[in-house]
């Protein structure tokens, strides 16, 4: 239990990185919400793994080279996931960037991120 806490600390570190790079580029610079998005998923994921192999998972005694590797291949599905229902919910469905954004990261994040890392990347 205490490294699912750890793990959404961390991720709640990681999505504060995330949503406040993905506002300021579309709310100050005027970019797409969906290309926002995608930039700020970039920055909180660096952020993420930097977190969960050195404090959640304690993982930092092993390879980076191949947790990186493995956590790239996770975090792919992430953004393809979080990109297209964010797309999805905002284009068809109507809602804000920002709603659609909160709920299907946090979807992704419990039911994705956090068993993939755990069993996959950091184990």
């Amino acid at each position: 239990m205490a490294t699912f806490i750890k793990a959404q600390a961390a991720s709640l570190t990681a999505t504060v990185v995330d949503f406040t790079i993905t506002i300021l580029l579309k709310e100050v610079f005027h970019c797409w919400y969906l290309l926002a998005s995608i930039i700020g998923t970039v920055s909180g994921g660096v952020v993420n793994f930097m977190m969960n192999r050195s404090w959640v998972f304690l993982a930092h005694d092993k390879k980076i080279h191949f947790q990186a590797l493995k956590y790239i291949m996770v975090w792919i599905g992430n953004l393809v996931l979080v990109s297209g229902g964010i797309f999805f919910l905002t284009k068809y469905g109507g809602w804000s960037y920002i709603v659609s954004k909160i709920t299907v990261s946090v979807i992704v994040g419990v039911f994705y991120n956090y068993v993939l890392q755990k069993r996959f990347v950091f184990k």
